[in-house]
C-alpha cells in the first residue's frame, strides 16, 4: 500500500465528515504527510514489507515538503516586512509635504468667508474656458471666464463673491467648467495646504490631510506647489 492510496482513502473518508472537511494532496501539511506515512507502516503486509528504496523516497518527499513550506513561510514573512517597510518609508517621505499646497481633483469647493479658493481646470483642448460656481441649491453664483487656454491645467482663483461682487456665505459650492460653446465638462481641481500624512489602510495606502478637502490618498494628488 502506498501513500498515494492512503491519501485517496483518507480524502474520501474526510469528505463525508462534517467536522473535518476534505483535504487534497496538494494541501498536505507536514503533520498530514507524517500521519499518512505512519498509517502506511501500520497497514503494510508483514509478509511483504515496504521496499527500503520506496520508504527512502517517501522520506525524501517529506523532507522536500518541509523545506518548501519553510521557504514559503519565509518568503511570505519577507514580503510582509518589505511591504511594511516601504509603506513606512512612503509615509515618512510624505511628511515632507506638510505645509505645501497640493491640487486634488474635486467637483466642489468648501468656501470660508474671507478666504480665496484656488484651483485649476484640466483643459482637454484649446479654447475659451469658463468656470461656473453654484450653491447647494443649484443656483448659479459666479461665472469666471478664464479666457483662451491651451490644453493642460489652467489656474483659477475665486474670492468668494457672486457675479455682482457681493460676498457669499461660507459653505460647499459646486464647480463645473467647459470650453465656451461646448457642453463637454472639464475636470476641476481644488488647491489646499497639507496638514498631515499617515497610513489609511491597505486599500488607501498613504493619505494626506488637506485643508478644506479632508483625507486624500497620495495617488490622487496631481500637483504639488
Amino acid at each position: 500500500m502506498s501513500i498515494g492510496s492512503i491519501s485517496s482513502n483518507s480524502t474520501s473518508s474526510t469528505s463525508t465528515s462534517g467536522s473535518s472537511g476534505a483535504t487534497s494532496a496538494a494541501q498536505l501539511t507536514q503533520a498530514d504527510f507524517l500521519q499518512l506515512m505512519t498509517a502506511q507502516l501500520q497497514a503494510q503486509d508483514p509478509t511483504q514489507p515496504m521496499d527500503n528504496s520506496q520508504f527512502a523516497s517517501q522520506l525524501a518527499q517529506f523532507s522536500q515538503l518541509s523545506a518548501t513550506q519553510d521557504m514559503d513561510s519565509t518568503v511570505q514573512s519577507l514580503s510582509s516586512n518589505l511591504g511594511t517597510a516601504l509603506q513606512t518609508s512612503q509615509v515618512i517621505s510624505s511628511a515632507g509635504l506638510v505645509g505645501r499646497q497640493v491640487l486634488v481633483q474635486q467637483p466642489s469647493a468648501d468656501l470660508t468667508a474671507g478666504v480665496t479658493v484656488n484651483g485649476a481646470v484640466n483643459v482637454a483642448s484649446a479654447g475659451d474656458v469658463q468656470l461656473s460656481i453654484k450653491d447647494a441649491q443649484g443656483n448659479l453664483v459666479k461665472v469666471i471666464d478664464l479666457g483662451q487656454q491651451q490644453s493642460g491645467l489652467a489656474d483659477f482663483s475665486w474670492d468668494g463673491t457672486d457675479n455682482n461682487g457681493n460676498p457669499v456665505a461660507s459653505g460647499t459650492y459646486a464647480l463645473s467648467a467647459n470650453n465656451a460653446g461646448s457642453t463637454a465638462p472639464l475636470n476641476t481641481y481644488v488647491a489646499g495646504k497639507v496638514s498631515g500624512a499617515g497610513f489609511g489602510g491597505s486599500n488607501l495606502g498613504t493619505v494626506l490631510q488637506v485643508a478644506g478637502i479632508g483625507s486624500v490618498p497620495l495617488s490622487q494628488i496631481v500637483q504639488i506647489n
